[in-house]
């Protein structure tokens, strides 16, 4: 069921680019970009002065989807650790933004530890939020620990990636009811939705992201427009050919999910030489959610393993 609704994410594998002119490759460290501060949920841990682990989304997603496993990973991870959730810019109670790049969303990061004092974190990013937290490497390895991708490949692209931009579409034309309470926004919405997405799961997880306004309609709580119209800016993810993160990496991709395939490692390893890699079985793209217990003791097994050297 849980693959149902949130399948929607099968479409958010995003397109690697391998061979990039110099012309067209950004130093992001050097650009002048304009951070946002992120919102986020901390898991306390008072006494630990070790690393912290910060948490990063996907597509349409929040803080919120990690609420559940970040109260483990606050009791379970030794030595404890503060437990960071974000919302990236454009999603949750972040700030909207015109930009919506990977050089911007890893600038967001690099501000959101320096406005929290954080010197060295442990990364883990799903999904959009794994290309957030691949490029966050590549491009300040001093600041992370360890890193720990879920279900998304830097090289393969889904080839339903396309379809996507429907799916933002009709959110952007989506006509928001008034004067309702939200199960009945809820249902209106819905109807409006199911357009362009036949899955009724989907239609529920973007419906998450429906909050109420002052006064007394609705919006979406993601900022639809520019994720529309930066759709192909998010579709590219482009990194200089001799980029590499060499600390400890894991992928861990889910075994009946295409977002990262076996055949991909060979090439990931030459941007993470230090990665390995692990599927959960039966699970697919939202692998934490569908077998949290697994995904749990692989995450944790590798967070509370001494860092080499």
């Amino acid at each position: 069921m849980i693959r149902n609704i949130l399948s929607l994410n099968k479409e958010i594998s995003l397109k690697f680019v391998k061979n990039v002119s110099r012309r067209n490759v950004k130093s992001f460290s050097s650009q002048k970009l304009q951070p946002v501060k992120l919102a986020f949920t901390i898991y306390e841990n008072y006494t630990s002065k070790a690393a912290p682990f910060v948490i990063i989304h996907g597509l349409f997603g929040s803080k919120q989807n990690w609420t559940s496993l970040c109260k483990a990973y606050s009791q379970k991870i030794e030595p404890p650790r503060k437990i960071f959730a974000v919302d990236l810019r454009n999603h949750g109670d972040s700030p909207h933004s015109e930009n919506h790049t990977y050089a911007h969303l890893a600038e967001d990061l690099r501000l959101f530890l320096e406005d929290n004092g954080l010197e060295k974190i442990f990364l883990m990013g799903h999904s959009m939020g794994g290309r957030c937290a691949m490029l966050f490497a590549l491009t300040y390895p001093k600041l992370l620990e360890k890193l720990i991708v879920v279900d998304i490949s830097p090289i393969n692209v889904s080839p339903n990636f396309s379809e996507m931009s429907k799916i933002i579409d009709v959110m952007n034309r989506t006509e928001m009811p008034k004067n309702v309470v939200l199960s009945q926004a809820r249902s209106i919405v819905e109807q409006q939705l199911a357009e362009v997405i036949p899955d009724k799961g989907v239609r529920a997880f973007i419906l998450t992201n429906l909050m109420a306004t002052e006064d007394k309609s609705y919006k979406w709580r993601a900022n639809v427009p520019t994720l529309l119209k930066a759709f192909q800016e998010v579709g590219r993810f482009d990194v200089e050919n001799t980029a590499q993160y060499t600390g400890e990496t894991l992928f861990i991709g889910g075994e009946k999910s295409d977002y990262l395939p076996k055949t991909d490692f060979p090439k990931i390893l030459k941007f993470f030489p230090n990665a390995q890699l692990k599927y959960i079985e039966g699970a697919g793209h939202w692998l934490h959610a569908e077998k949290p217990n697994e995904f749990l003791k692989i995450t944790i097994d590798f967070l509370n393993r001494p860092s080499a050297g």
